[in-house]
């Protein structure tokens, strides 16, 4: 049984920084690509950020530059370090993982088979 559970959430002020966590159980972790979603009201879901097994990473352009995906085999956590929020940034946040192995990252969220239940950013 796949479980994401995201932590993290905050209010903070335009040009601030917030640390994302996404903890990990039910399947093997270290080869899957993993990604962080976000939503905002009325807007489609974005995938932003993207790390496969050999943590290759791939960006949305709408972060790129400012957001920073990362994991931790060791202890079954992916983050997203978020610098220089925007307004704009104000979302849910989602971490998701794609259960083929060894896939390259991506940022269609189609490809993405599992999501955890989310943790609100404000800017």
């Amino acid at each position: 049984h796949v479980q994401l559970v995201e932590s993290g959430e905050g209010s903070v002020q335009a040009g601030g920084s917030l640390r994302l966590s996404c903890a990990f159980s039910g399947y093997t972790y270290s080869g899957h690509c993993m990604g962080w979603f976000r939503q905002a009201p009325g807007k489609e879901r974005e995938v932003v950020a993207s790390i496969n097994g050999p943590s290759v990473t791939k960006y949305a352009d709408s972060v790129k530059g400012r957001f920073t995906i990362s994991k931790d085999n060791d202890r079954k956590t992916l983050y997203l370090q978020m610098n220089s929020l925007k307004p704009e940034d104000t979302a849910m946040y989602y971490c998701a993982v794609r259960l083929v192995i060894w896939a390259t990252p991506s940022l269609v969220p189609n490809d993405y088979d599992h999501w955890g239940q989310g943790t609100q950013v404000t800017v």
